[in-house]
């Protein structure tokens, strides 16, 4: 059941550990984006709609 090996030199080389970590930090970035753009659209409005992807709507009255 234990599939664990030792890889070898040339595999340590095409394993680049940074990629997940990069990824995650653009999404988080990109949702702090996007909540940042609903607050103020919200907030800082006398009346506001937001529709944003996946059918999420905001209204502001």
């Amino acid at each position: 059941m234990n599939k664990l090996r030792i890889l070898s030199d040339e595999e340590l080389k095409q394993h680049y550990v940074g990629e997940a970590i990069t990824l995650t930090t653009v999404m988080a970035v990109i949702a702090v984006a996007v909540v940042a753009v609903i607050i103020y659209r919200l907030f800082l409005s006398n009346e506001a709609n937001v529709t944003i992807p996946g059918g999420w709507k905001f209204t502001w009255e």
